[in-house]
């Protein structure tokens, strides 16, 4: 097919290109940055340069592009990730709210026949006692802040993509080249530098999932599978407990500190001490199903002992 990427030199957009260019598709990348476009060029793929703010040079790339598959992978996250940040999510929430409207509208004026966006799968309401989630599950909409703005637009964006007949794919925590996990990343950094503790009980459930698997999976997305939710993640979801000291080990620092929960409300607010306790994690099984698609690092815990690469 012709695919259309939007976001191709973003964490994922990187490991996507050529996969979906070795599957045998005509690939587009988008990006906003002249600078990236030789990048994208060397994968064999066309480069587009436009933003997705820009509705006029939007339908203009489209349309020369012409694709039967288009590829939401758009996001504005800061370089780093910091949860005190109260204006953290606001750029990525644009993207997902009227970036994704414009998208939508682009990709049909381009008769684009199929549509694949990326979403989140921490986002679902936590239950009293952690527990591994499927796409049914309610999203967390009245989070507490930064984190409530941040699920309402992810919310908004599935409804656009599903009436639209799309395909949601809601990934992990992504760690792996140009994440905050890579070893150059803002997490590590934090843990190298202890600044990453162990909170309460570490019982919250993080759902993981490498850069190229969660490639792997959207190019099974794009040529199966249904209209509908998929969670994109590893085997195995993992309590901070465990997961935070094996992450620190794979990248040289010392194991983590341990930190109280009402500290931990006090430092980095009531939202980061609730993900550590309560986070659910989120069941792949419906992927594996209907995308035919299985994760070539089933668990973080090997997928960990690279990360320092």
């Amino acid at each position: 097919m012709r695919v259309f990427v939007a976001g191709a030199s973003g964490a994922i957009g990187r490991p996507l290109l050529p996969r979906l260019v070795a599957a045998g598709h005509e690939v587009t990348g988008m990006t906003r940055s002249p600078a990236t476009t030789d990048e994208i060029r060397a994968v064999g793929a066309h480069a587009a340069v436009a933003d997705v703010f820009d509705r006029d040079a939007l339908h203009g790339v489209l349309a020369e592009a012409a694709p039967e598959a288009v590829i939401h992978e758009l996001t504005a996250l800061p370089r780093r990730f910091n949860p005190r940040d109260k204006g953290l999510y606001d750029a990525t929430n644009r993207v997902r709210t009227e970036g994704t409207r414009n998208l939508i509208d682009a990709a049909r004026a381009a008769g684009a026949r199929r549509l694949l966006c990326q979403s989140i799968a921490f986002a679902y309401r936590p239950p009293e006692r952690p527990a591994v989630l499927d796409e049914a599950a309610p999203l967390f909409l009245d989070a507490p802040a930064p984190f409530a703005d941040a699920c309402r637009a992810v919310a908004e964006m599935e409804r656009m993509v599903l009436e639209a007949e799309g395909l949601v794919l809601r990934y992990g925590w992504f760690y792996g080249p140009g994440t905050y996990y890579a070893a150059d990343g803002s997490t590590a950094e934090d843990v190298r530098r202890r600044r990453f503790p162990v909170i309460g009980s570490g019982a919250g459930l993080f759902s993981f999932i490498h850069v190229d698997d969660a490639a792997a999976a959207t190019v099974a997305a794009v040529e199966r599978g249904a209209s509908g939710i998929y969670n994109v993640v590893d085997d195995e979801p993992a309590p901070m407990r465990e997961w935070l000291p094996a992450y620190a080990e794979a990248i040289g620092a010392k194991p983590p500190r341990r930190a109280p929960v009402w500290l931990a409300r006090l430092i980095a607010g009531r939202f980061v001490a609730q993900m550590a306790t309560r986070l659910p994690g989120a069941s792949n099984a419906k992927a594996k199903r209907e995308l035919e698609w299985t994760p070539g690092r089933p668990s973080w815990r090997e997928g960990f002992r690279g990360a320092a690469d």
